[in-house]
């Protein structure tokens, strides 16, 4: 090759560099980079087969989980630190390997093994931790033969590096701004905007939809009695049982103070009393263990539904629920505080 071509194909490898850190440079969200990604690197530089390897217990993944789901992208795949460390090394190398590729069936997409005849792995760092692999396959078994020089899968991790720590510290941004700090669930504003949602979408399809209003009894006792620490322990020990007794389609939500929502889509309001007798019996039959004491949450709710002809808007929705949770709570005054042995509304 003369010198002459040699410049002519930099540059247009150069721009083919470009293409790609443009497109994923304006991609700001987990669900869209990797996509995105992917794909560009398959179009541009005209790659069969682009997946991404992630290593299952690294921030990176954790994050993108919350923001995707389990099940993720398809071609994003979660695998074991230990099993990729068996690849690329500790120090990681990019791989190159037309051979022996039976030993890298797990990494390689389930409908695409038979074809494969040249892979390679680029190892990708965000903050100096190796968090996965950008993975290339052919049918052609010269594309990625040993012995190539893998200074371009290097400069094209390198790239991929940068634009991923951007796109995580984003989403640690958007995770603090949508997320109450004490508790973890959502916060307010998010609520708000979750439950317009539902809104919208029930009152189009004619779908019920559940909104329950969630008051913890006597709290201000508890932090008179026990000290403010012991009180933000209760609403963290409160805030873990709604979650995790709550249905993946379920919003849980702090909305202030010691007040909780949850927005139950597909749900009447008979199933929602249902529910919500069976997780207040749960949660108020577990305690906290505070120092030598055991903290029982004692806890009301009010629970308002839809179709409802008398509310038209997610405000009212919201306001309805509140309300059902006062007048349930003037009916049951007196009530002990959340500690030792006190018991919820009956």
């Amino acid at each position: 090759m003369s010198l002459f071509e040699r410049v002519r194909e930099n540059e247009r490898l150069a721009e083919k560099f470009n293409q790609v850190e443009m497109k994923i440079l304006a991609t700001l969200r987990y669900a869209d980079f990797f996509e995105t990604l992917l794909a560009e690197v398959a179009r541009v530089f005209e790659v069969p087969s682009v997946w991404f390897s992630l290593i299952r217990d690294c921030e990176v993944a954790q994050l993108y989980r919350e923001r995707c789901g389990e099940q993720g992208a398809a071609r994003v795949n979660m695998v074991e630190r230990r099993l990729l460390l068996s690849y690329v090394g500790d120090a990681g190398e990019v791989v190159l390997e037309n051979r022996a590729i039976q030993r890298f069936l797990p990494l390689l997409p389930p409908d695409q093994t038979s074809a494969i005849r040249s892979i390679a792995l680029a190892p990708v760092f965000v903050d100096g931790e190796l968090v996965g692999t950008l993975n290339q396959a052919d049918t052609d078994v010269r594309r990625f033969a040993p012995g190539l020089n893998p200074l371009l899968l290097q400069r094209l991790a390198l790239k991929l590096s940068i634009c991923l720590s951007n796109v995580s510290a984003h989403e640690k941004l958007h995770g603090l701004a949508c997320l109450d700090p004490l508790t973890g669930l959502l916060n307010r504003r998010v609520l708000e905007q979750v439950l317009e949602r539902e809104f919208r979408r029930a009152q189009r399809y004619s779908l019920p939809l559940a909104l329950v209003f969630i008051d913890l009894n006597d709290f201000k006792k508890v932090n008179d009695s026990f000290g403010h620490e012991a009180g933000d322990m209760l609403l963290q020990h409160l805030a873990r049982h709604l979650q995790r007794l709550s249905r993946s389609t379920d919003t849980v939500a702090r909305f202030a103070g010691d007040e909780f929502v949850l927005i139950l889509p597909q749900t009447d309001a008979a199933a929602a009393q249902v529910l919500m007798a069976r997780m207040r019996a749960e949660i108020e039959r577990i305690p906290l263990q505070y120092d030598d004491l055991e903290l029982f949450i004692s806890m009301c709710y009010g629970i308002a539904a839809l179709p409802d002809k008398a509310v038209l808007s997610s405000r009212q929705f919201l306001t309805s629920a509140d309300t059902r949770l006062y007048e349930h709570k003037r009916r049951h005054k007196g009530l002990p505080a959340g500690v030792a042995a006190s018991k919820g509304c009956k």
